[in-house]
């Protein structure tokens, strides 16, 4: 079963947002068993949305549009969808009853002609109620195959998929059972790790794939089944994680869901009671904007200092001045004394510390560009890491937010 998605908008091939429905699209439809053949972005553009959509139906079973549903006159999906299906536009009463609901309860405004032809649908199309906004999704069904048009606003998108797309597909189709295991590993190169395990790869069954999904000093290794017969991908997937599992040991730090490393970090960190600050000077506070972005991150995640300056080291951190000329700011003592420092202002069991040179100038110290050290701090003892990362700016930082991750998440797994 292979499904094809069409993103419209013109909005989307000259750069001014980056698709990101059809990520969200493409792990929904995996989650179900359905491989993506092919993702298009097109323009707001009648014959080349009838071009793609020709395309899509010679290459899939599922076909997802999304965009291109709004009120005005750039938006020409409906119109282009029903000429491709040689149909016609009705109202459909539900949707212009959403509609003046919308605009009655939040809008507070004269419902104007283009508001109200949003309730057009084909009418060879089911509707698919959309509770967060007025444009409806579409199902048409045609010789076997299914399209399915979507509004192109990211949360009116999801909220369709999750309620009313995936489980009509699987009341339409039937669905091999997939799963996915993720390993995270952390020091090693995604050359060196695949030399590694070349072997146990090489004898895995045929409905088993190994992808390697390197970062920034981490590498993703997705164990992925797919078969009709759900006992045996699930068997065989303990059985083969079992079997991998000791060859990696010295690198395994976990097991990664579609969450983050950090959400994964802030979920352990809950489990265990305890909580973790930052005081950041190269990363710049990437590390604290990537714990709190996840919902609920103030249960484990206290606070911040983003020390960028010597003088802030100084100043907020009470780092000693004499400290610093001597070891320089980049440096193990100086890293160290910044995360016992945060600990204590925030009163966390952990603390993370970086200080180092991101380039492209060495700034206050002599240490070369690249030159990163991490420091954790807890209530019994802090240390610290040296890292050469490069000398790249955007890497060199982004190495260290993952380094500083990896450095906690080994610690917390002590306990």
């Amino acid at each position: 079963m292979q499904a094809e998605i069409i993103t419209i908008g013109d909005e989307i091939l000259i750069g001014q947002i980056v698709d990101t429905n059809s990520a969200f699209i493409s792990q929904a439809l995996n989650k179900i068993g359905v491989s993506v053949y092919q993702i298009t972005s097109v323009q707001d553009d009648k014959t080349h949305i009838l071009k793609s959509l020709k395309e899509a139906e010679e290459n899939a079973d599922i076909i997802i549009i999304t965009g291109g549903l709004g009120p005005t006159k750039d938006d020409i999906t409906k119109r282009t969808i029903c000429d491709y299906f040689q149909d016609t536009l009705i109202t459909s009463e539900a949707v212009l009853d959403n509609i003046k609901h919308i605009w009655e309860t939040y809008i507070k405004k004269p419902l104007a002609q283009v508001n109200i032809d949003q309730a057009l649908v084909p009418s060879k199309a089911q509707v698919l109620m959309n509770k967060y906004g007025s444009a409806p999704g579409m199902w048409i069904e045609k010789n076997g195959k299914v399209f399915v048009s979507l509004p192109g606003v990211p949360y009116e998108m999801k909220a369709l998929m999750d309620n009313e797309v995936v489980p009509k597909l699987r009341e339409t189709f039937q669905f091999p059972y997939i799963k996915h295991t993720t390993i995270l590993t952390y020091g090693l190169g995604e050359s060196t790790l695949a030399e590694r395990i070349e072997t146990w790869e090489d004898n895995l069954p045929k409905y088993m794939k190994l992808a390697y999904l390197p970062g920034l000093g981490r590498v993703r290794l997705r164990l992925s089944a797919k078969a009709f017969d759900k006992k045996l991908v699930e068997t065989e997937m303990d059985v083969q994680i079992k079997a991998l599992l000791p060859q990696i040991e010295d690198i395994f730090v976990g097991f990664e869901t579609d969450e983050s490393i950090e959400a994964v970090i802030g979920k352990q960190l809950i489990a265990i009671h305890k909580t973790v600050c930052t005081a950041e000077s190269c990363t710049g506070g990437k590390i604290a904007q990537l714990f709190t972005k996840n919902a609920g991150a103030s249960k484990f995640f206290k606070g911040s200092v983003v020390s960028y300056a010597t003088e802030a080291k100084i100043d907020v951190l009470q780092v000693s001045e004499t400290l610093i000329k001597k070891h320089s700011v980049v440096s193990a003592p100086v890293a160290e004394a910044m995360a016992k420092k945060a600990r204590e202002m925030f009163k966390t069991d952990y603390a993370i510390a970086t200080t180092g040179n991101a380039g492209p100038d060495k700034g206050d110290s002599d240490a070369e560009v690249g030159t990163v050290f991490i420091a954790i701090a807890t209530k019994d003892a802090v240390y610290s890491e040296k890292f050469e990362l490069g000398n790249h700016r955007t890497k060199v930082i982004m190495k260290a937010v993952n380094k500083a991750f990896e450095m906690l998440q080994k610690e917390i797994l002590k306990k």
